[in-house]
């Protein structure tokens, strides 16, 4: 119980703050996301390992750092969390938002963004919050959140810059419901950051072996 209690506050804040700073059109929303995801890694790290993202918890589990019958638990719980922080919004702002792919991206770039980036994240996750060499460092918390904030700066405007499957579903799910928003997008979201984290799970077999 504690583990999904700290996944769903964690994914929570970071949705949360996605979309404070998102509605607000601010130019400094990737840093203030990369920041909001160190603290909450670093909050919940010692508890569930602070994953906050289904293509994370995917990559734990290929790697053996998380038992593969607790993923859906995981995941339920982030995207739990995504929902209910994209309705606290709503009742903050009166406004809903979604990743979307920018005017005139092709299906493919931003497919290969999404996949790249999360790619890039679950791999800073292994190889400093899991691998042995790097246990028990005080870095692994400003790599993983800095990590959010060079993908969202760089590819957010491609492809909407989801990087994580929670932060596609709960999102859409409430544009698409309370908002104007559709669901056409969502797969990318879904696809591009899990196949980027069974990617990652694979190079860091190969690193660590």
């Amino acid at each position: 119980m504690k583990n999904m209690l700290t996944e769903f506050i964690g994914t929570f804040f970071l949705v949360l703050t996605i979309g404070l700073t998102v509605t607000a059109n601010s130019q400094f929303a990737p840093l203030a996301i990369g920041a909001a995801l160190m603290i909450m890694v670093y909050a919940g790290g010692h508890v569930s390992g602070g994953h906050y993202n289904p293509a994370v918890s995917l990559a734990a589990v290929m790697r053996g750092a998380l038992p593969s019958s607790q993923y859906v638990t995981y995941a339920a719980s982030q995207v739990l969390g995504a929902l209910v922080a994209s309705v606290v919004v709503y009742v903050i702002t009166g406004k809903t938002f979604a990743p979307t792919p920018g005017a005139d991206v092709s299906v493919v770039s931003a497919l290969l963004v999404e996949i790249l980036y999360t790619f890039a994240l679950c791999l800073v996750v292994l190889n400093s919050a899991v691998a042995k060499k790097t246990q028990g460092n005080s870095f692994y918390g400003l790599a993983i959140g800095f990590t959010v904030v060079v993908a969202a700066f760089a590819g957010g405007g491609i492809s909407g810059g989801a990087f994580n499957p929670a932060v596609g579903i709960g999102p859409t799910v409430i544009n698409a419901t309370m908002g104007t928003g559709g669901w056409s997008a969502l797969w990318l979201y879904l696809v591009g950051p899990l196949v980027g984290g069974a990617l990652a799970a694979t190079v860091f077999g190969i690193q660590e072996g």
